[in-house]
């Protein structure tokens, strides 16, 4: 089982690099609950924040390390991205960040039930040359 839910999320993973946002969604359970550093709630909540993350960053995750154990999976990634679009209201400044994200995965037949991500937005925003509010 270990081997498949790290399928599922490596496909996270993917689906996130190309900026698919149905195929990310997908691979959500209907009353999938995702916490995140920008807050946290169902996929209804999650998707427009995923939407403008992909859009206004182009954020690239390359995946350092994972761990999988029973429904449990936990991913740390270098996540890379560049401003090309203003993000909620800022400037775009063409700067590019890196830093180290880390998310915590369970999953339940073959879909993401919980999903915890800890990522240090502020570094982020201070690479990119954006206010953190």
């Amino acid at each position: 089982m270990s081997e498949q839910n790290k399928r599922v999320v490596l496909d996270y993973v993917d689906a996130f690099n190309r900026a698919d946002l149905d195929a990310v969604c997908e691979l959500f359970a209907p009353d999938a609950l995702i916490h995140g550093a920008l807050g946290w709630g169902g996929i209804e909540a999650a998707r427009p924040v995923w939407s403008d993350l992909m859009r206004c960053f182009q954020i690239s995750l390359e995946v350092d390390a994972v761990v999988a154990e029973g429904d449990s999976v936990a991913v740390r990634y270098t996540e890379r991205g560049r401003s090309v679009a203003s993000f909620r209201g800022g400037p775009v400044t063409g700067r590019e960040y890196e830093m180290i994200a880390m998310e915590w995965f369970l999953v339940k037949e073959g879909h993401i039930k919980r999903r915890w991500g800890a990522r240090d937005s502020a570094a982020m925003f201070r690479q990119l040359g954006l206010p953190f509010s």
